[in-house]
């Protein structure tokens, strides 16, 4: 998966991945609701009279660089204009997109911690449908051993091992036979990296998943599929175009939340997306509750500078 979605030369995202929206392979809660950059502005000005110290905001993962832009605009000229604004972004095709877009007026970089870096520590950062992205790690329980095996490709199953690298609950979680789950060492091993470069502010997370076990109801063959030109696939269809289409897994907020703990992060709010677009969207803009809006998850986690 990292391969399919990051190879320098043949990754979907930083070769193949032409835009983000409805002329791209999949739309995203930014080009689904106008009103998300409006919801994060009044996000960043509540954090900002918690921590006032704090001049920089950083998105991660900034697609096509709408969301910037609404954010942006939305927060005014007057407002936004103390303030240094950063982009993290990987995918040179999407980088291009948003200089052209949103200019010179922000600062981009290729990495979290060098972003923070140029902060000297102390921002406010939101991030968009990024950890989807991230490369999963597919699982099958088999009942009769009472132990997990990881799906290779080509499909077979080979032994997994619970050693120090299964850092996720389902380590002590049990299903019926074949059951297939999704777990993200490798979201943990990013955290990991970049949070000691991070003195203070507020993370907003925005994706798609679910607590565990609920995440997996009625989802015998877990959550991983890939998006060719808005077609869903599954099953070994995923497996098809390698480079050339998105392939993505819901997040086991479960396990992120755990992450984020074990590194001194509290979780300070959690909504839904419909919730959290609620008070700055008119009724025909909002997600379907039932749908996207409950889906999708805005998570809050705070970093409060040590008194000297």
């Amino acid at each position: 998966m990292a391969r399919a979605l990051f190879d320098p030369e043949r990754g979907y995202y930083t070769r193949h991945i032409r835009t983000v929206g409805r002329s791209g392979d999949f739309a995203t809660s930014s080009t689904l609701s106008p009103s998300l950059g409006s919801a994060i502005a009044a996000w960043f000005k509540s954090e900002s009279r918690i921590q006032p110290h704090i001049r920089h905001i950083i998105e991660i993962g900034a697609g096509d660089g709408s969301l910037m832009a609404s954010f942006r605009q939305s927060l005014g000229w007057w407002k936004r204009r103390p303030y240094t604004f950063h982009i993290v972004e990987t995918s040179t095709v999407l980088r291009e997109q948003q200089q052209k877009r949103l200019g010179g007026k922000i600062h981009w970089h290729n990495d979290l911690e060098s972003a923070l870096d140029q902060a000297q520590g102390h921002a406010f950062i939101y991030h968009n449908e990024l950890l989807d992205a991230f490369p999963a790690t597919l699982v099958q329980w088999n009942a009769a051993e009472q132990r997990w095996l990881e799906v290779w490709v080509p499909e077979a199953l080979h032994q997994h091992h619970l050693d120090a690298a299964f850092f996720s609950v389902l380590r002590h979680a049990t299903f019926k036979d074949g059951q297939r789950c999704e777990f993200h060492p490798s979201i943990r091993n990013w955290l990991r990296r970049w949070t000691p470069h991070w003195k203070s502010g507020a993370m907003l997370t925005i994706d798609y998943g679910d607590d565990f076990p609920r995440l997996y109801h009625r989802r015998p063959h877990g959550t991983l599929r890939a998006y060719l030109l808005h077609q869903r696939l599954t099953g070994t269809d995923i497996y098809a175009n390698p480079g050339r289409q998105d392939i993505t897994a819901d997040i086991n907020f479960t396990d992120y939340a755990a992450w984020l703990r074990e590194l001194g992060l509290e979780q300070a709010s959690r909504q839904t997306l419909a919730e959290f677009l609620r008070p700055h969207a008119p009724p025909a803009q909002l997600l379907d509750p039932d749908g996207a809006g409950s889906a999708f998850k805005c998570l809050v986690h705070r970093r409060l500078a040590c008194a000297s």
